[in-house]
């Protein structure tokens, strides 16, 4: 994290759910590698590099990029989390479940990154949408 800057910089996304939600929140500045299974949104693949796939990831090209945090999901990603945790990276694993997981996500992601109120319009767009569709 830079001096005077209390959020994370330099992000890699090891899924594609917190590069989407970076870009939806005008956040994508902060990330420096992506998931290769990243298709949203689409400008991201021509914009960042791609350093994981879901279950594997390429450590060394991720320690290149020098993150400050480092996202991923499930315990599934387990090893990869352990081996940068030894490496002194911060790592955020988050394990959402269900729609209200994945909405809290949302908001935590956004107060990690200082963007809290655009992650609460964004996550209440997203419960509007639901409750529209539920209607």
């Amino acid at each position: 994290m830079r001096v005077g800057d209390p959020f994370p910089q330099r992000i890699v996304c090891l899924t594609e759910e917190p590069t989407e939600v970076l870009y939806a929140l005008g956040e994508e500045r902060r990330i420096v590698g992506i998931s290769g299974f990243t298709v949203r949104p689409p400008r991201a693949r021509r914009e960042k590099p791609k350093v994981s796939a879901f279950t594997s990831a390429k450590t060394d090209a991720i320690l290149e990029l020098e993150p400050d945090l480092v996202i991923g999901f499930s315990d599934i990603q387990a090893d990869i989390a352990r081996d940068l945790i030894k490496a002194g990276i911060e790592v955020w694993i988050s394990n959402h479940r269900s729609v209200a997981g994945i909405l809290g996500y949302i908001r935590r992601l956004g107060a990690m990154v200082g963007a809290s109120a655009k992650a609460e319009r964004y996550a209440g767009e997203a419960e509007a949408h639901i409750a529209a569709v539920e209607a």
